[in-house]
């Protein structure tokens, strides 16, 4: 049973905005920070958001900052990514991760706990 199940992905136009959402199958994720990272192929993966078990603590990419938004729903088990302002170069297969680490060291971390199987957003031109 695969524990991070991500959704919403597909092909949106630049400009549009899309909504990923993540849910927790079969186990709860308590005090866990949670986030969203996306590679393209050739690329190594990158980060681009988390957010703290409380959601009171937030960190974002650099090119993803002010355009997307990470919100968590822990009554749902759910973490979702609103993405705005879509570009081409959005275009990657984004995967929704959990682990103990601090909102602060996500962008810095590799091996996270644990990882969903990814979803592919295409963004046109």
């Amino acid at each position: 049973q695969v524990p991070l199940v991500e959704s919403g992905g597909g092909l949106v136009q630049a400009g549009d905005s899309r909504r990923l959402s993540c849910a927790a199958s079969g186990r709860t994720f308590s005090g866990y920070t949670m986030g969203w990272f996306r590679q393209v192929p050739g690329k190594e993966r990158e980060f681009i958001a988390a957010i703290s078990w409380s959601g009171g603590f937030t960190s974002y990419a650099e090119s993803v900052k002010d355009r997307f938004t990470i919100s968590r729903d822990n009554a749902k088990n759910t973490v979702s990514l609103q993405m705005s302002s879509l570009k081409p170069e959005d275009t990657a297969v984004y995967y929704c991760a959990a682990d103990l680490a601090p909102v602060g060291n996500w962008r810095y971390l590799v091996n996270l706990e644990v990882w969903g199987q990814g979803i592919l957003v295409t963004v046109s031109s």
